[in-house]
């Protein structure tokens, strides 16, 4: 069903965006573009992203400086990412401009909507993508903000003339408590974003403000496997929170897995629903993207589309970029990007490759440990995790917005990865990694880059070197 497109809020007609080549930011910014705003903004640097922005009338400029803030701003637009000391956030507030969390950009655009967000510590990025590929293609027009890319650079965002509005509801920052949705996922509940959460107990209780904020007769789709979400529901009840539908593998899941069969880079799920057989495909590996689809459909249903249509439709998903993406194959190995940067992420597209792979090949694994205070609380984790693999090189920290830590170093994901029986090395040069790997691999293995830095980059050299 078409609705209007309701006015832009005043405060988002001009914006400026600073960081615009950004996930979350560089889908916010189409978003208003394809609803009519005059939108500008600056990042870092040139990437594929500002040319899709500018595809659709954006103005990017290339680094940061107070003369990209234009005299008719309406609004400067930042993420928890950008430093105080940025000039053109300084110039903005000397200049008296509003300056708007990217967070309360997002939930001014689904104010007229019906909202679904996705949330959880891992899985937000191809449970929203899920979600916004397959709404589309039953003809329901969502609009969609996700933090990664389905295909092309700038895929991650689109303005439809659908009710729903599908957005990934990111927790680090706790800016997930900006947003009412009708419907909401919480996919897993674990400790991270160690810089913003010093304890699960925090954990919880912004999981439980999130629930919190789901409009009356709203629902609470809660993974029924994972322990911190099986925790959060507990707590959600107790506070007398939004009806709530369980997924997953458990006897006394709402939306139960009763089968989940690996079929080489695809598997084949059935769920009960309302006690029905439903039988689909996931056209990505891995028993967590099972259930991510099982997430999808369950939140599917809860606003209203019927079961049978939405799982019809779920293998139309075939991954986002940097999930499990597949870069090529080169002297007959295969190299395959992954985000992955939590353990419990790592450990989970590990053990979905082994599924996959044939029982001679190799997985080798180059990974980029990211940010300082992560590796600092989880590196013996990351650790333990690149023990699944055949062979690892593990890269210098990769430290996005934080500067050194003293003593924090990736030794700390090495020693614990040899300490869990791993072949593992580390390599400090990043340009050296392509002859290594070439050195290492041989035809029918298996290569993943991961983490969440800019060790993607090395893919297609890899390849290369491989090809060569």
């Amino acid at each position: 069903m078409s609705t209007p497109t309701p006015p832009l809020p005043p405060a988002l007609e001009r914006p400026h965006f600073i960081g615009i080549g950004g996930a979350g930011m560089s889908g916010i910014a189409k978003i208003l573009a394809q609803r009519g705003a005059r939108v500008a903004g600056s990042d870092a640097k040139d990437s594929e992203t500002a040319q899709a922005l500018r595809a659709h009338g954006v103005t990017v400029h290339v680094g940061h400086d107070a003369a990209h803030l234009a005299e008719d701003t309406t609004a400067v637009v930042v993420s928890s990412a950008i430093r105080q000391e940025n000039p053109e956030l300084a110039a903005a507030r000397e200049r008296g401009v509003p300056v708007v969390h990217r967070s309360d950009a997002l939930a001014a655009l689904m104010e007229d909507t019906r909202p679904l967000a996705v949330a959880g510590t891992h899985g937000k990025t191809t449970t929203t993508s899920m979600l916004a590929v397959a709404l589309s293609a039953l003809d329901l027009e969502p609009s969609y903000a996700i933090g990664g890319d389905l295909d092309v650079p700038g895929s991650n965002a689109h303005h439809g003339s659908g009710e729903i509005f599908v957005a990934e509801a990111d927790e680090s920052d706790r800016s997930f408590h900006t947003y009412s949705p009708e419907v909401a996922i919480v996919l897993n509940v674990e400790l991270d974003h160690h810089a913003n959460y010093a304890s699960m107990e925090e954990i919880y209780d912004s999981f439980l403000t999130f629930a919190g904020k789901i409009r009356p007769g709203g629902t609470l789709v809660v993974a029924a496997d994972q322990p911190g979400a099986v925790e959060l529901t507990s707590r959600v009840r107790a506070a007398g929170g939004p009806r709530i539908v369980t997924f997953g593998e458990s006897e006394g899941a709402d939306l139960r897995i009763t089968r989940i069969e690996p079929r080489g880079l695809t598997s084949e799920v059935t769920v009960l629903a309302d006690g029905e057989p439903v039988t689909f495909t996931v056209s990505v590996p891995g028993r967590h993207y099972a259930h991510n689809a099982v997430a999808a459909l369950a939140a599917g249903i809860a606003m209203g589309v019927p079961a049978g249509d939405l799982a019809a439709v779920l293998a139309r998903y075939t991954g986002v970029k940097r999930r499990l993406q597949l870069k090529g194959e080169a002297a007959g190995v295969q190299v395959i990007d992954s985000y992955a940067h939590h353990p419990t992420e790592m450990a989970a597209d590990l053990e979905a490759i082994r599924s996959a792979a044939g029982p001679d090949a190799r997985v080798l694994v180059v990974f980029q440990p990211h940010l300082f205070s992560r590796t600092r609380e989880l590196g013996a984790e990351m650790g333990a995790a690149l023990a699944m693999a055949d062979a690892s090189l593990v890269l210098d920290i990769y430290p996005a917005r934080e500067d050194p830590v003293p003593g924090v170093t990736s030794d700390l994901v090495i020693d614990a990865a040899r300490a869990a029986g791993a072949d593992v090395a580390a390599e400090h040069d990043k340009a050296a990694v392509p002859d290594v790997v070439a050195g290492m691999a041989k035809a029918g293995d298996l290569v993943l880059t991961m983490g969440a830095g800019d060790v993607t980059d090395l893919g297609p050299l890899v390849l290369a070197r491989l090809a060569g």
